[in-house]
């Protein structure tokens, strides 16, 4: 078997787990601009902290004044480029909640689709990005590039404490 065809077998095989992981973490309400879900915000950043530890990236949880960032990096490969992935794992409140079919952090499939909130905006984004570069991770091929990821809870606010942490 040749060295893309695992990659790709370990990819078609987790397909079960992708969806497990992103229904674990959508459970959590993330929401950022209602300061009664702090804790949850904090435990949003912990399980995606936890997923990059598990596959043996280099990770960082960053405070700030508000909700922390989560910074993560694939070992640096000779002479190929760095690419920096974004993205946040706060989300939208979630009212008026008579408008959801199911709670909105009760995540469904309905006709092939997952619904929950955050489930494209945007945990489900960045954790196709950090599954990929995982599971990438555990097939044994190292990457072609580096991988840095830059992940954080702020962004349904206004990012500002994200711009604080920016040098200038």
């Amino acid at each position: 078997m040749s060295d893309r065809s695992a990659l790709l077998d370990t990819l078609t095989n987790a397909s079960q787990r992708h969806l497990d992981e992103l229904v674990e973490w959508l459970k959590i309400p993330s929401i950022s601009s209602d300061t009664s879900h702090q804790q949850d915000v904090q435990r949003a950043a912990a399980w995606l902290v936890e997923k990059f530890e598990s596959a043996g990236l280099k990770v960082e949880m960053v405070p700030t004044q508000g909700h922390p960032l989560v910074l993560a990096e694939t070992p640096p490969v000779d002479g190929a480029p760095v690419v920096v992935v974004y993205g946040h794992y706060d989300v939208q409140p979630v009212e008026p909640l008579d408008q959801w079919i199911d709670g909105p952090f009760d995540p469904t499939v309905r006709d092939g689709n997952l619904y929950a909130r955050g489930a494209t905006d945007d945990k489900g984004q960045v954790l196709t990005h950090v599954q990929s570069v995982c599971d990438w991770l555990a097939s044994g091929q190292p990457l072609p590039l580096q991988i840095k990821f830059l992940i954080e809870g702020e962004e349904e606010v206004g990012s500002e404490n994200l711009e604080r942490m920016l040098p200038g």
